[in-house]
């Protein structure tokens, strides 16, 4: 790979969403002639689809859609060609709404060695037929659900290339995904499934959450060589290894238990007495002076045998006045368990709420005021919900939040003046000013405590001195990298336990400390 290339797919963190896209573009065309960025796009297309393919080179499809989209597709289709690539052509739709830069590329595709095919072709090849195949289908500019003959050609191929033994390079989005929100458009809902996503411009808040997680595969960002100092603010940032260089909890030689802060965490009501204790395991994991757990059942047990340096008691002699509090884990809803909780937003300064204490707060319209006012008071207010204890917080459906996970959380955020960790596949995290999303993580994460031990990272990173949305950036971004460590070591996805995640999550803070 060129060096400029290489420049060319830096991993820029900002993430956008699709109305700045199209400002950045519209204004980008207006200084530029005619065809410059869709050149840029097919020419970055092509040296990828070049990597992708190797010495081989081999024989690639193209699937060219009648937008700018396809238009970059026949860019790259006529370049490859020149490289001596086998490739085949796809196109779909009807080419007379063409932009003058599209037709440019689609004279030059047909003026190449490029062979055009149609669906029934494609399908009497097989899928074993290429060595890559390249969606060129649709663009950012999708709005609305993939239907006929290309849902159909799309089925297929996911369906045939269910193992992704084929390379799929998707270009700036793969076709049927929401730019915005990650999500499929449409009840029957179908999208190209990538292996790869080149994406143009920037980055866009769609590639990294929800559905796009499963369908945009390793995702490559170039720039088409506009000035990135030049663009807007950013509607998020992406969360990398680099996200935390400034803030990591680094320690002195100097220092002492004392120094690291002090956890208390709440929870453990009959039957559920392993949640806090696995939270428990993960804030000494990760660094805190000295955790406390507070447990609701009264045949909790005295000592953790994995790991005594857990002082265990009942919740109600627990001091609330810990510097840290995480309350949730294995709470239940009883009325004791109400209680605690409102005893602990009216009185703990640093608060992590998790599980059954964000459900009895979604159904007291006097809790949702006391975590309000909390903010008033300059109190950190940290919240970890899924999407269904988000949907019972804002008196919704999961599907609803599941929708626009971004905006979800953002409102959220809003309504109770807290920083939010929306958890799920690209977990969102929103505080008053700022929104990220992780990258990390995989599937191994869904299983029952992951959420347990998640609450535990943020409440050492908050004891250690980080704020609210530091902790929570740092502590997701930790989550995920364990569970991804796991699996590289053999570990999952398939069965790997909250408990088998802890020892990975101090490895990975210490890496990270390491850089």
């Amino acid at each position: 790979m060129q060096n400029n290339q290489l420049h060319a797919r830096t991993q820029f963190t900002e993430l956008y969403r699709r109305e700045q896209i199209r400002s950045i573009e519209s204004e980008a065309k207006q200084q530029l002639a005619t065809g410059t960025l869709m050149r840029a796009a097919g020419k970055a297309a092509a040296e990828l689809a070049l990597e992708l393919l190797g010495a081989k080179k081999g024989k690639v499809l193209i699937l060219a859609g009648v937008g700018d989209n396809g238009g970059d597709a026949l860019e790259t289709a006529h370049l490859l060609c020149k490289d001596e690539v086998d490739v085949h052509i796809l196109l779909l739709g009807n080419t007379a709404s063409y932009s003058v830069e599209a037709n440019q590329s689609l004279q030059q595709a047909h003026a190449s060695k490029a062979k055009w095919i149609s669906i029934e072709d494609c399908k009497k090849c097989g899928i074993d037929a290429w060595d890559l195949i390249i969606d060129g289908l649709f663009g950012i500019g999708l709005n609305r659900p993939i239907e006929g003959d290309t849902a159909e050609l799309i089925e297929y191929l996911n369906r045939q290339n269910s193992r992704q033994s084929i390379p799929t390079l998707a270009l700036d989005i793969p076709s049927g995904l929401n730019v915005d929100t990650g999500q499929i458009f449409g009840d029957n809902a179908i999208a190209l499934r990538a292996t790869h996503t080149l994406t143009f411009i920037g980055n866009k808040i769609g590639l990294h959450t929800a559905k796009a997680k499963d369908f945009a595969g390793q995702v490559f960002l170039n720039t088409l060589n506009l000035d990135h100092t030049d663009y807007p603010p950013a509607d998020a940032h992406l969360l990398t290894e680099s996200s935390f260089d400034q803030y990591l909890p680094r320690r002195r030689q100097d220092s002492h238990k004392g120094s690291y802060g002090e956890v208390l965490i709440l929870g453990g009501n009959s039957g559920m007495l392993g949640a806090p204790i696995l939270a428990g395991r993960a804030a000494l994991m990760c660094g805190a002076g000295k955790v406390h757990l507070g447990m609701m059942d009264e045949r909790f047990p005295s000592i953790d045998i994995v790991h005594p340096e857990l002082m265990i008691a009942r919740a109600r002699s627990s001091n609330l006045n810990r510097p840290v509090v995480v309350i949730g884990p294995g709470l239940g809803t009883s009325e004791e368990a109400k209680y605690f909780v409102q005893k602990v937003l009216e009185e703990s300064p640093s608060l992590i709420i998790d599980a059954d204490a964000l459900n009895i707060i979604a159904i007291d319209d006097t809790l949702k005021e006391l975590v309000r006012q909390r903010a008033q008071k300059h109190w950190q207010t940290l919240i970890t919900p899924h999407p269904l204890e988000a949907a019972r917080l804002l008196q919704t459906s999961a599907n609803e939040i599941q929708s626009d996970r971004y905006k979800s959380a953002q409102k959220l955020a809003h309504e109770l003046q807290v920083c939010v960790v929306l958890k799920g596949a690209g977990t969102v995290i929103v505080d008053s000013t700022q929104t990220w999303i992780n990258s990390s993580g995989n599937a191994g994460l869904a299983s029952a405590g992951t959420g347990d031990v998640l609450s535990g990272i943020c409440g050492a990173l908050l004891a250690q001195g980080l704020n609210a949305a530091q902790a929570a950036c740092l502590a997701v971004y930790l989550h995920g990298k364990a569970a991804d460590l796991c699996v590289e070591n053999g570990v999952g996805p398939v069965g790997l336990t909250a408990s088998e995640l802890i020892p990975a999550i101090r490895s990975s803070l210490n890496a990270l400390l390491m850089r």
